[in-house]
């Protein structure tokens, strides 16, 4: 799997993840961006094209070293900075309430403990500050999700433990943001994959 995990998979996921169809997605989720940001999930900085201009920084989270030279353009020709910090958001090199908000695009469904990750970034979020996220998981209807349940074991092999199957708007619940406006729906593609949850939550204590 190194070799596939290293070399292949991340030239996959940015060609799966940058359609047209997600840019308006991209465009949206980050919207309301302000000050230093930290990004979990960076990959190959499909989202920097969208950073508003009220962004001063962004920090990046990303294990993916060939992620990280694919998105290297992409931030070199950005009107924002990218600092990439480390490789694992369960442990984020920065202090605590370091941060204005926070970006996950695609990431939740992928990490080992989304629980731990999404503590992590209350920790570095200030009081108030913005947790923007767009993540895919399961369907509300029975048979979509039927199949999500099949598919997830291969889908976890094929796509470095990606899940089908997790509730975004849950885990970001529980972890105690609140959250403040959010949509879903389906993306253009297979239902299995493209039930989308968009929305922006508040760390609040």
């Amino acid at each position: 799997m190194g070799l596939y995990r290293d070399h292949i998979l991340p030239r996959l996921v940015d060609r799966a993840c940058s359609s047209e169809g997600l840019r308006r997605w991209r465009a949206e989720v980050t919207s309301g961006l302000v000050g230093r940001v930290v990004e979990i999930g960076f990959g190959s900085g499909l989202n920097v094209e969208h950073y508003p201009p009220e962004v001063e920084m962004v920090m990046a989270v990303e294990p993916a070293k060939l992620a990280r030279r694919l998105a290297a353009k992409r931030a070199g020709a950005g009107t924002v900075p990218v600092r990439h910090i480390g490789l694992d958001g369960q442990a984020i090199p920065l202090p605590g309430s370091s941060c204005d908000a926070a970006l996950s695009t695609f990431t939740l469904c992928t990490v080992t403990d989304p629980d731990k990750v999404l503590a992590e970034l209350r920790r570095v979020l200030r009081g108030e500050g913005r947790f923007h996220f767009l993540e895919h998981g399961i369907a509300p209807e029975a048979s979509v999700a039927k199949w999500q349940r099949r598919f997830e074991p291969w889908q976890r092999r094929l796509a470095d433990g990606c899940h089908l199957t997790r509730d975004p708007l849950a885990l970001v619940g529980q972890a105690g943001f609140t959250v403040e406006r959010y949509e879903q729906g389906y993306a253009a593609g297979p239902k299995p994959w493209s039930y989308f949850t968009m929305g922006v939550a508040v760390n609040r204590a």
